[in-house]
């Protein structure tokens, strides 16, 4: 016959009991993140990943086009990494789309610049490609003072024209991505409910 004070002690002992995981075969806690992982490279791998929807990709094209037309050659790869960062745009397209217009980008410098004395009525300067380009290098200081004006009134046009453009550039091209998603996410559906089909769950 047990005594009370074994009894209780027994007691006392299962209702202790706590679950024990073995060491070997416990799941690791994931390492922490460093400094680097949070600073750069999680923002890059957002601006290589986000604004995929068609609505994103619509107004990246839009916003892509828009900034390639800017009439100062040589800036729009900046401003069209900053304002892709502000506005949450997909850098990749962003950058073809810019690249993609080079061959209009040129002529339209010239057509802003024309354009823009005619708007202001200001003297018309001569626009010739090589020899700006020669006065550029030779006399770099002349050359900003001869035509910072024109390039002003350049920006200016280009500034009342670019809504237009990017408006009709959105909705031109906001039907065709949808479209195309939505025949991606039939396909994809399609394909699903075929393997379902052949590959039945008993």
């Amino acid at each position: 016959m047990h005594s009370p004070t074994s009894h209780h002690a027994i007691l006392c002992y299962a209702s202790s009991l706590v679950a024990v995981t073995d060491p070997e075969t416990s799941p690791l806690p994931a390492p922490a993140r460093t400094l680097w992982q949070r600073r750069i490279l999680d923002p890059i791998v957002a601006q290589l990943t986000q604004g995929l929807t068609p609505d994103k990709i619509a107004l990246t094209i839009a916003i892509g086009s828009a900034i390639a037309m800017f009439p100062i050659l040589g800036t729009t790869t900046l401003i069209c990494l900053v304002v892709g960062v502000f506005m949450k745009l997909n850098q990749p397209i962003l950058q073809v789309v810019n690249y993609a217009c080079t061959p209009i980008h040129i002529p339209f410098i010239f057509f802003a610049f024309k354009w823009g004395e005619r708007l202001f009525g200001i003297e018309h300067s001569v626009l010739e490609a090589r020899g700006m380009r020669r006065e550029l290098i030779a006399h770099p200081w002349e050359f900003i003072q001869h035509y910072s004006l024109t390039g002003l009134h350049a920006i200016e046009f280009w500034a009342i024209l670019v809504p237009l453009w990017a408006l009709a550039v959105y909705y031109i091209s906001l039907p065709i991505l949808r479209g195309i998603e939505s025949a991606r996410v039939t396909a994809l559906a399609k394909t699903a409910a075929e393997k379902a089909k052949d590959h039945p769950v008993p």
